[in-house]
């Protein structure tokens, strides 16, 4: 069974940072990408970052380029998300994805990958 789980949400003020993990687990073989998504009451989940596996390319929204910066560890089983410089209109659940190669009927299409397999979410809330 895919598992992915998140961590390390939190509450900070603005211009600090935090650092979201993810540890994935259940799939054999390679994911084709990991990603990060967030979403805010009353708004549509969105695209944060994502990373291609293999190669390690990485895609940012354009609201986080800069600020945020996705990595995973040598074994591939870690995801992170460090974001720094936070603003309030961070605040949202963020959501670990994979792409596994199949649809789930829970899929977002984003920067050439389609991420079917999703955390349970970690909340972060940025104030003044």
């Amino acid at each position: 069974q895919v598992q992915l789980v998140e961590s390390g949400g939190g509450s900070v003020q603005i211009g600090g940072s935090l650092t979201l993990s993810c540890v994935a687990s259940g799939y054999p073989g390679s994911a084709r990408a990991m990603g990060w998504f967030r979403q805010a009451p009353g708004k549509e989940r969105e695209p944060v970052a994502s990373i291609m596996i293999k190669g390690g390319r990485t895609y940012y929204a354009d609201s986080v380029k800069g600020r945020f910066t996705i990595s995973q560890d040598n074994a591939k089983i870690t995801l992170y998300l460090q974001m720094n410089n936070l603003k309030p209109d961070d605040s949202a659940i963020y959501y670990c994805a994979a792409d596994l190669g199949a649809a789930s009927g829970r899929d977002y299409g984003f920067a050439g990958a389609l991420f079917s397999y999703w955390g349970q979410g970690t909340q972060v809330t940025v104030s003044s």
